[in-house]
């Protein structure tokens, strides 16, 4: 365990200003400002889509709401008139 610690601690670090490998350009390993802009654009889309469908879902949840209120209503009217004067409707 010892000699574990000490491979660790005494394992040189990495140089502090890394350069690229021979043949290699800054614009082949960065995306660059094309790649901002498709990022950028992919996450304004997903963000509008996100926010289409928060208002789709509570749209349909808002209209359950209203045919369950709606059947409710209808539900106590029916029960109310088949208490009261059911057998004089007939």
């Amino acid at each position: 365990m010892h000699h574990l610690l000490l491979a660790l601690a005494t394992t040189p670090a990495p140089s502090p200003s890394p350069s690229l490998r021979p043949g290699l350009t800054e614009d082949q390993v960065t995306p660059g400002t094309w790649g901002f802009i498709l990022t950028a654009f992919i996450v304004v889309l997903t963000t509008f889509l996100i926010v289409d469908m928060v208002r789709r879902i509570r749209r349909v949840r808002y209209r359950a709401q209203v045919e369950e209120a709606r059947l409710a209503a209808e539900g106590g009217t029916d029960a109310e008139a088949d208490g009261d004067g059911g057998a004089a409707a007939r």
